[in-house]
């Protein structure tokens, strides 16, 4: 049975279909259609975007920095990068594509980089206006639910990690799910969704400790960016 559906049917049987809802956080010229790169650029890309999923973000970056930058893709992609490693370069790039087909891409990384600083309202702001840009980007929506979730939004944040699981049976958010549940002292429905979902036993301990830190008196909650 699909993640999403047993999502639905574990709210529905928790009774937590009316309930009110962050560890967290998520890449998507002119609005449109990006123009494609050839095929060797693509190779190129593919190779940058797989160093970076295999942790070598400065080797990601080398090779980006090889291709022509005015290619769309590469701007992106040095953006990410640069955020991943804490370059103060990321923002300008990301500012630069506002406006462009990447402008989805450009709000969702203004966001992060807003939420690691802690201005949560200029995160929110831009996460919504990426939400309106890209609404079937599962990330997008997961982090905007943990934005929610951090300013005590707690039924828009539900409604987000709800979204981002229905569109790819999204992990990172079904364990925000769990989060906001354990968050909101629900043990039993959480505990259910952990059983239904096939959750870990690691994954259930990470809400917990996220759920403790989001509580008055708890500290911030390390951020899991995408």
């Amino acid at each position: 049975m699909k993640l999403a559906g047993l999502i639905v049917g574990a709210l529905l049987l928790t009774g937590c279909a009316g309930q009110n809802g962050a560890p967290w956080l998520a890449l998507s010229g002119s609005p449109g259609t990006c123009p494609k790169p050839d095929s060797s650029q693509d190779l190129a890309l593919s190779m940058a975007d797989e160093m970076l999923a295999d942790g070598r973000p400065h080797a990601s970056l080398a090779h980006l920095e090889e291709m022509p930058d005015n290619l769309i893709q590469v701007r992106v992609r040095k953006a990410k990068v640069l955020r991943l490693i804490g370059s103060s370069d990321a923002e300008p790039l990301y500012r630069g594509l506002l406006g462009t087909c990447m402008a989805a891409e450009a709000e969702h990384g203004l966001g992060q980089l807003a939420a690691d600083r802690g201005d949560k309202v200029q995160a929110r702001q831009h996460l919504m206006r990426a939400a309106r840009l890209a609404p079937t980007d599962e990330k997008v929506r997961n982090d905007l639910g943990v934005i929610y979730l951090e300013l005590g939004d707690l039924e828009k944040a539900r409604f987000e990690f709800l979204t981002a699981i229905e569109l790819k049976d999204d992990r990172l958010a079904a364990v925000n799910l769990v989060t906001l549940l354990l968050y909101q002292d629900k043990w039993q429905q959480a505990a259910d969704l952990v059983s239904r979902l096939g959750l870990s036993a690691a994954q259930f301990s990470e809400a917990q400790a996220r759920a403790e830190q989001l509580k008055p008196g708890g500290t911030q909650p390390p951020r899991s960016s995408s």
